[in-house]
């Protein structure tokens, strides 16, 4: 896996950068939309960081962009597809429920580990806004994950 691996501590003050410049695009209590951001204000994050539509009747998220660095942690393209078709059924299901939460609006942190990736050395920490392009109705989230892992791999390998 080719996705830079970032220390627990980077990876919550890089959370905490986004937070607060997605708090700083609030309109009082009304929601930030995604023409409220830009994209050269984030710019350091932006390998990392997703867009998800949020699809209603029935409720769905589909990945709308994902960052370079994400290809490497999915081992694939993953924008422009749905949950089932990114992740295990099990991995699905999370994800569906962490993202329900934020569709209503609320902000949501976790930690979800790799296993189904076959990478169980490694997590992501991962941040989930809520953006509205009306200020109350989600419509998008912004993501943003961060590879950490539990030390490093020993493969075995050595050098000759």
């Amino acid at each position: 896996m080719a996705a830079q691996i970032g220390a627990p501590a980077a990876a919550a003050r890089a959370h905490e950068e986004l937070f607060a410049y997605w708090a700083s695009r609030r309109k009082g209590a009304m929601l930030p939309g995604r023409r409220d951001l830009s994209p050269g204000d984030i710019k350091r994050l932006l390998p990392t960081v997703s867009l998800i539509d949020v699809l209603r009747e029935p409720l769905d998220f589909r990945v709308r962009l994902a960052g370079t660095a994400l290809y490497d942690v999915y081992g694939r393209e993953i924008t422009g597809r749905r949950l089932a078709e990114i992740y295990n059924s099990s991995a699905a299901d999370y994800w569906r429920s962490e993202l329900s939460q934020v569709a209503e609006g609320k902000p949501s942190v976790g930690v979800h580990n790799l296993a189904w990736r076959g990478a169980s050395h490694l997590s992501i920490l991962w941040l989930r806004l809520p953006l509205a392009s009306n200020g109350t109705d989600v419509d998008m989230i912004l993501g943003y994950d961060a590879v950490i892992g539990l030390g490093q791999v020993t493969t075995g390998v050595r050098a000759a």
